[in-house]
């Protein structure tokens, strides 16, 4: 009996000094938690790329990279986009507290890696401001689709243009007045969009200008059919 336990206890330790038992996972493929993830190209590309682009261009929706669009929009005012959501467009709030996947930490991490990366002080200096604090006048609004946008995007109504229709009830439906302030204030220049001062008229548009034209445009949506405001 004493020799038979001792064989036992022979065998035990040949297996504990053993660098790997049977079953047992090697050290380092284990998955990090979602929640641990903390790097952010990491959570970039989980969250945004499919939307925004590999490198913050060229998906379909806006270009995050664009340092002028960094420059119009506030850090504080990422952060409540990221988090939130905006509602009225396929945007969805990212935060766990807001029915997302990300803590609060991740949505930090998320906002300083964009900054970062492509926020570039005085990129949009005298722009006019993000939000809109104007009213918009419709009448006047389609004399600047006239003016700054019919040259690409065709005539008001127009279903065919060499950069495409902004009128097209399709799209409209798909873009808040946001977007539209954002794009025309800001472009696209990862699809040749120029921003409010380098259209072709030759001269910048003031905010009035813009805040008329995303009204005007705002008001070709077919609200009937729960175009988003």
């Amino acid at each position: 009996m004493t020799a038979r336990l001792l064989l036992i206890l022979v065998c035990c330790g040949m297996m504990l000094g053993c660098d790997q038992l049977p079953g047992r996972p090697k050290p380092g493929p284990e998955v990090p938690r979602p929640d641990a993830i903390l790097d952010f190209p990491t959570l970039y590309r989980e969250n945004c790329a499919a939307c925004h682009g590999d490198q913050g261009m060229n998906g379909p929706s806006y270009p995050l990279a664009n340092p002028e669009y960094q420059a119009l929009v506030d850090e504080q005012t990422v952060h409540t986009i990221v988090t939130n959501g905006e509602p009225g467009t396929l945007m969805p709030a990212f935060a766990i507290s807001a029915g997302g996947s990300l803590t609060g930490k991740q949505v930090d991490v998320l906002v300083n890696g964009m900054r970062s990366a492509w926020f570039k002080a005085g990129t949009a200096d005298g722009a006019p401001p993000y939000k809109a604090v104007k009213t918009a006048d419709l009448t006047h609004g389609q004399e600047v689709y006239t003016t700054y946008c019919a040259t690409c995007h065709g005539p008001a109504g127009s279903t065919k243009s060499k950069a495409g229709s902004i009128t097209d009830p399709s799209f409209l439906t798909l873009v808040s007045d946001q977007a539209l302030r954002t794009i025309v204030i800001a472009g696209r220049p990862d699809i040749g969009q120029p921003d409010w001062r380098n259209d072709v008229s030759g001269r910048p548009m003031s905010d009035q200008e813009v805040t008329d034209v995303v009204g005007w445009l705002s008001s070709q949506r077919p609200k009937a059919k729960g175009g988003s405001q």
